[in-house]
């Protein structure tokens, strides 16, 4: 029953993060926000019952910057699905490297639009060339991710419909 988790907003409607049923459910009892989407499913006792609410709003303002996904190998890999984006074949986070699309030496940055996810034989083939240079073609271009991927692949689970209206 604790297993699900609630999208949490700020006051102007953008996510900040997820956060366990349980601490959503008492934020609400306490009057610190309001309940906008809800689970079809109830927790109770023989004197209430309380729906399990799936998208929540602080009532208060906040500053917050929006939510960002902060660069690092592991997002990534998740961003990515673990596939290597030469071959499309998906690997083992063991077996995968991180390759620079535009090669350092010709430029290229170290950014979410220029990393993707490479296995070592494809980057060894690459080299220090760009794919076209190598006459590789990318799988998909590198870009930052989507929330809502995000949340999708980091949980391992689809998100709930309920969230995907909030996750722009």
């Amino acid at each position: 029953m604790f297993l699900y988790k609630t999208l949490l907003l700020t006051s102007g409607y953008q996510p900040i993060k997820r956060i366990d049923c349980k601490r959503a459910i008492c934020m609400s009892i306490l009057e610190k926000v309001d309940v906008i989407e809800s689970y079809d499913r109830y927790i109770g006792s023989p004197s209430i019952r309380i729906q399990i609410p799936s998208v929540i709003r602080l009532k208060h303002v906040i500053k917050t910057k929006p939510m960002r996904i902060r660069y690092s190998r592991a997002n990534i890999y998740t961003r990515d699905d673990k596939i290597c984006q030469y071959c499309n074949v998906k690997f083992q986070v063991k077996d995968l490297t991180l390759d620079h699309v535009i090669p350092k030496s010709c430029g290229g940055r170290t950014s979410w639009s220029n990393i993707v996810t490479c296995c070592q034989s494809c980057n060894t083939m690459k080299a220090d060339r760009t794919p076209q240079q190598a006459g590789m073609l990318l799988v998909k271009k590198p870009k930052y991710p989507s929330l809502k991927n995000y949340f999708e692949s980091s949980s391992g689970e689809k998100i709930p419909e309920q969230w995907e209206k909030y996750l722009y």
